[in-house]
């Protein structure tokens, strides 16, 4: 039996239909809300914090796949109040879950981290591996950061596996935030101000790569007690993304060409600097020990992964 933290989540919610899917797999899931009765594989575990009794939800599990999270809020003060919040519920939350799944006998935990772990901004096309030094500069990302090395102690500590996935940028369908908002805008044909945004490079993943991985992740032998890095296996600019889901929409898109340094200016004015700095910034991973750990590659190309995404955008809404 598998455990997915996270139902009303993103990837927990998408997982969990994934298991339905597959024959001979059995899951259940977790959900800080109460759930329906028709929901009978998911289990209420109220709110996430260093005290959440996990019991009922652990019995007769022997894999935890935890992508339940205070997700990043954008928000960089790290004054005492906003960054014990984040530490509540994605360090003592997770290392909570992992000390009662370690006594239950759960043989692996899955822990869905952030590439956030790694920094911000990669430079001089030098992309983040999982071997490199962990620079968490906001909230989320210390929050992150702290619960993986909580959950290295544990498997040290015991018998339990760990594994630590850390994703780019994740898409797909029922995206929300800054994608969703991104989709919106092509969808209604405003044009764009990223025609001079052409040279960054950033790194995504979809979904359905993403899933695909954890899956792999499972039960395969060599990925006990390691860190991969996950994206969609290649890189484009902010100009080639809003090309990319403009014609995985079939929608015609007009690009104005202004220059960055007048788009950081009208930023700072209104407050935006974090936006165009991850507009116009570069974050790339290399996923080349992801491939040679676990002989996994995506199954699906980016094309492929923004026409899924998209493919169901209707009426202003990503429908799930």
């Amino acid at each position: 039996m598998i455990l997915v933290t996270g139902f009303n989540g993103f990837v927990g919610s998408s997982l969990l239909q994934l298991f339905k899917s597959i024959e001979g797999v059995s899951a259940r899931g977790t959900s800080r809300l109460k759930p329906d009765q028709s929901e009978k594989e998911i289990i209420y575990s109220g709110e996430i914090h260093r005290d959440t009794s996990w019991h009922n939800a652990l019995k007769g599990c022997d894999t935890v796949i935890h992508t339940a999270a205070l997700t990043h809020q954008m928000n960089t003060d790290l004054n005492k109040e906003s960054i014990e919040m984040y530490r509540e519920i994605n360090t003592l939350g997770t290392i909570n879950l992992a000390k009662q799944a370690a006594k239950m006998g759960i043989k692996r935990f899955i822990f869905l981290s952030s590439i956030k772990v790694n920094g911000e901004s990669t430079y001089n096309g030098q992309p983040f591996t999982a071997d490199d030094k962990p620079n968490p500069l906001d909230n989320y990302a210390i929050s992150k950061y702290e619960a993986e090395i909580g959950l290295k102690e544990i498997s040290k500590n015991t018998d339990m596996e760990v594994v630590i996935i850390r994703p780019s940028l994740i898409y797909g369908v029922g995206v929300k935030a800054n994608f969703e908002a991104l989709i919106k805008f092509i969808n209604k044909g405003f044009p764009l101000p990223f025609a001079s945004i052409k040279n960054n490079k950033r790194s995504f993943v979809s979904l359905d790569n993403l899933n695909d991985l954890i899956i792999k992740c499972i039960d395969h032998p060599d990925a006990a007690n390691q860190i991969f890095l996950v994206s969609d296996g290649s890189s484009l600019s902010t100009r080639k993304l809003v090309e990319k889901i403009a014609e995985a929409m079939n929608k015609k898109i007009k690009l104005i060409n202004i220059p960055i340094s007048l788009l950081y200016l009208v930023a700072k004015l209104l407050g935006k600097e974090d936006a165009i700095i991850r507009l116009t910034g570069s974050l790339e991973v290399d996923i080349t020990k992801t491939n040679d750990v676990l002989g996994w590659f995506p199954p699906f190309t980016v094309n492929e992964g923004l026409h899924r995404a998209c493919i169901n955008f209707d009426n202003e809404k990503i429908i799930k």
